[in-house]
């Protein structure tokens, strides 16, 4: 084999990629948090993620093409196929999440701006969230106790009582606690705890916001009260979690 046979088949290495494109990503970990809030139907986690335009953040994206359009396009098409095959896993039918990432594909395709290939992006993420959440709620065979877990996924980022609750979804608190035990195994109260340590866990392993911001955007009363809670639910402190965690285990200092 001559030596231009050789070069073709070298594997690179990763740094000398990264000094040839003169690559400058964005932290990794925020994209992971974000393919997993879309999969578990986090809308408030969506919306904030849109709304701080990460997407269109180009200074701290791959350089795959030195059009800056067709490079926003290369990376649409990355987070359509993502966010597909991340809702697949969380229950949403294979034939359905691939249906909607094409969907979305062919539509950014006939795009010619940046502008418009964000606000598709945009729209893309909140219409599988939006699906995602939907799958969770027909679990539930009342529509009370659906409108009620619908009103926990949308209001999770704040605190949330029974009697709130169920003044939202226009049904008594004693009827409400009755009647979505019966259908969901726990309590209201137990149900709500549960969310929130989910979307604890996904901040952990995810993102390196502080105990104190994950706290914060959970409302919890204080991080001693979040760190009591997440120790009684998972057996473990959330520093001790992100440490086993973080990244499903990828160098937190990579």
């Amino acid at each position: 084999m001559d030596d231009a046979a050789k070069m073709l088949i070298r594997p690179m290495e990763i740094d000398q990629i990264d000094e040839e494109q003169n690559v400058s990503r964005g932290d990794p970990t925020e994209e992971m948090m974000f393919y997993r809030a879309v999969a578990s139907g986090a809308i408030h986690l969506v919306q904030d993620n849109c709304t701080r335009g990460v997407f269109e953040d180009t200074e701290h994206m791959g350089h795959l093409s030195d059009d800056p359009v067709r490079n926003l396009k290369y990376h649409f098409v990355v987070t359509a196929a993502m966010l597909a095959r991340f809702c697949a896993e969380g229950g949403m039918p294979v034939n359905e999440a691939f249906a909607l990432s094409d969907h979305y594909i062919q539509k950014m395709d006939r795009s010619g701006s940046l502008a418009k290939i964000v606000l598709l992006h945009d729209q893309m993420a909140l219409d599988f969230t939006g699906r995602m959440r939907l799958l969770k709620k027909l679990a539930a065979s009342s529509k009370q106790v659906a409108d009620a877990i619908d009103y926990v996924y949308t209001h999770l980022g704040e605190r949330i009582t029974v009697d709130e609750l169920a003044n939202a979804i226009n049904i008594s608190p004693t009827y409400l606690s009755r009647i979505f035990k019966q259908e969901v195994g726990v309590s209201v109260s137990e149900y709500i705890r549960q969310r929130k340590i989910d979307a604890a866990k996904n901040l952990l392993c995810y993102s390196r916001y502080e105990l104190s911001d994950i706290a914060s955007m959970l409302s919890y009363s204080s991080q001693s009260h979040f760190i009591q809670q997440f120790r009684a639910a998972v057996g473990m402190t959330p520093k001790a979690y992100r440490d086993k965690n973080f990244m499903n285990n990828w160098d937190a200092n990579r």
